[in-house]
């Protein structure tokens, strides 16, 4: 079976097209199981999520969508909350929906992966950013609110990479995962940025693969055309480090198919 948590609608402003388009392409990709986790409300950057106001019309949304589509696709509800601390709304945390995505976006209030900030690297020590990322990373595992980990080494996205072993810098990070009980998604948009591959790389899936730390899958879409990119490169990257399952939740509770 095939499994895609990670999608957005339009109400983030950043992302274009209707929830039917994007469940029609889902079905044409023949996914089984298909999320909607779009940017959670929050008092930072309301520029690139839904106001806390839309909350429940999101999620109504989603849940006709679910019923419109019975039988055909198994559509699930969830979140992508932006781990920034002194930010987090119990509204999210708390919110009645199948799963929630813990994503680092911010380092500081710095949006590190919005080309409109893309400076920022320039001169900048690239190490120390990077430790400060999987800093960010430990600390919203140690939370213990969220189920999945979204787009895990996302600071390497315009493909600015430390000197120091990445698996030196992002340890403690996977112990927090690992002790968190977290799902880590395969992520395929990294294949669309500068990165050109997919969230995480190889050797940090290595590390979790050594943990015993469970995969899932996403496109990250923001757009209907961009469901199931790469999915199959995805999958054959998870296979050949040894996986054979792929997570997903229903009321965040947790259960396997395999790919």
């Amino acid at each position: 079976m095939t499994v895609d948590l990670h999608n957005h609608t339009s109400r983030c402003n950043h992302a274009e097209g209707s929830i039917d388009d994007y469940i029609e392409k889902a079905i044409a990709e023949k996914i089984d199981i298909f999320g909607f986790s779009d940017h959670a409300p929050m008092d930072f950057d309301p520029r690139y999520r839904m106001g806390f106001e839309e909350m429940r019309a999101y999620e109504n949304d989603v849940r006709k969508a679910r019923q419109k589509y019975a039988g055909r696709i198994d559509i699930r509800l969830g979140y992508e909350v932006d781990w920034l601390p002194g930010h987090m709304d119990e509204r999210v945390l708390k919110a009645d929906v199948d799963y929630l995505i813990g994503s680092v976006h911010f380092i500081d209030r710095w949006g590190f992966d919005n080309p409109e900030f893309i400076g920022r690297y320039e001169g900048a020590d690239i190490d120390t950013i990077w430790q400060d990322y999987f800093d960010l990373v430990e600390a919203m595992a140690q939370k213990g609110c969220f189920d999945i980990v979204g787009h895990l080494d996302l600071i390497k996205v315009f493909k600015y990479v430390p000197k120091t072993d990445v698996r030196l810098i992002a340890e403690r990070a996977m112990d927090a995962i690992k002790k968190a009980d977290m799902v880590i998604e395969i992520n395929a948009a990294g294949y669309r940025k500068p990165i050109g591959e997919a969230y995480p790389s190889r050797e940090l899936l290595i590390m979790a693969y050594e943990r015993d730390i469970p995969i899932t899958f996403g496109s990250d879409a923001h757009k209907p055309e961009q469901v199931g990119f790469m999915k199959e490169e995805i999958h054959k990257l998870a296979r050949s480090i040894g996986y054979t399952r792929a997570a997903h939740f229903r009321n965040r509770d947790r259960a396997f198919v395999d790919f």
